[in-house]
């Protein structure tokens, strides 16, 4: 075996399949770490990704092909630089790949997420700048190992399998919402779209970090009343279409309503069981959004006012909130055993992506195996 290249999927041309070459293989820079990825989630949306948004999105720049995509990797430590301490070779990991560019007003903050050209390694980026961003670290999880910066590494406990941890991206999104939402412990919060990929996420971390009552919204009858079990009576389910959102809120919560709402509809979603959740909010309530609506959100300035909510937007999560999961599944109160594992290896590549059509919610977990 040549030690100086590697096996990686990449795309060479929009809408056309993943092709597995053999490429020049990662080393680690001063600050950076190489890791033999072990497991890469194959998040749903990349299908959207690897076509309308490397075209014709109106707000992301396109990215040059041919080039290695996979979004959540985790893996084993295999090489650091000469730089950096706390890591070493063996060790279990995450990699974050959320990057920013590293020398703008935002990132000297060090608040990459508001970075202007705010990318995700093996996914897209937000700005003009974001393809020289994969210049510097073109490797996603589709390949046999990639480099990243140290400090996006978040080291997992024995406890954690690499292809759970290949499912942080989703559950550090909505972890990180609920933080924004200042969320505590013994409050409520009502999530829109538990059933999904994300929804599943902000359920989990709900009941984690110690919510009484978890309510969620969904149409699918069985996959909610899966959701309803993972909580030990906390669970409530709302089956759209049924009555408006609010009204089981307010009966369940004396007429006072959930303390956070967390929005994880999906691409292509309906604003209205939004809108009749932002209704089931407490005064004080606070909302924040982490799916991908169709359509604008009208939203009430008088409701807003009269009751002191608020709604903001929330993108992705730091490496320090990855450790927190870590800790949390460590402890046993943020139970990753609920997904249903799918495997593919690398040589499967395209029909990976292809089982994401087929997902049975937010339940099942697809990984790419290198």
């Amino acid at each position: 075996m040549n030690l100086a290249t590697m096996s990686a999927a990449r795309l060479h041309e929009v809408g056309m399949p993943f092709r597995v070459d053999t490429v020049e293989r990662p080393v680690a820079g001063h600050m950076d770490v190489v890791v033999k990825v072990q497991a890469c989630g194959v998040v749903p949306n990349l299908r959207n990704v690897i076509t309308t948004y490397t075209t014709k999105h109106i707000t992301l720049p396109s990215r040059r092909l041919p080039a290695i995509y996979g979004l959540d990797a985790s893996g084993i430590v295999s090489e650091v630089g000469a730089g950096v301490h706390g890591l070493q070779p063996g060790d279990r990991v995450y990699v974050n790949p959320g990057l920013g560019c590293g020398g703008c007003e935002a990132c000297r903050r060090g608040d990459q997420m508001c970075c202007p050209d705010f990318t995700f390694q093996g996914y897209f980026g937000f700005g003009a700048g974001s393809q020289k961003v994969f210049d510097r670290y073109p490797t996603g999880g589709f390949g046999e190992y990639l480099v990243a910066p140290a400090a996006n590494l978040v080291k997992l406990p024995v406890n954690v399998t690499f292809a759970q941890a290949a499912r942080f991206g989703y559950l550090g999104t909505a972890y990180s919402a609920l933080r924004k939402a200042r969320f505590v412990p013994g409050q409520t919060v009502l999530i829109d779209g538990i059933t999904g990929t994300l929804g599943l996420g902000a359920a989990l971390l709900s009941l984690a970090m110690g919510a009484s009552k978890v309510f969620g919204t969904g149409r699918n009858k069985a996959l909610l009343s899966r959701v309803e079990k993972l909580g030990a009576g906390r669970v409530v389910p709302i089956e759209l279409g049924e009555r408006p959102v609010y009204e089981p809120v307010m009966e369940a919560t004396e007429g006072l309503g959930a303390h956070v709402y967390i929005g994880a509809l999906g691409p292509g979603a309906p604003v209205g069981s939004t809108l009749e959740s932002l209704q089931a909010l407490r005064r004080g309530g606070r909302a924040v959004g982490i799916g991908a609506l169709a359509e604008a959100l009208p939203l009430n300035p008088l409701l807003m006012m009269r009751r002191q909510l608020s709604y903001s937007g929330s993108l992705w999560f730091s490496a320090a909130e990855g450790q927190d999961m870590a800790a949390m599944a460590a402890a046993g109160t943020l139970d990753l055993s609920v997904f249903d594992q799918e495997r593919y290896p690398l040589s499967q590549i395209n029909e990976a992506i292809q089982a994401t059509a087929n997902r049975s919610g937010g339940f099942t977990n697809i990984v790419v195996t290198p």
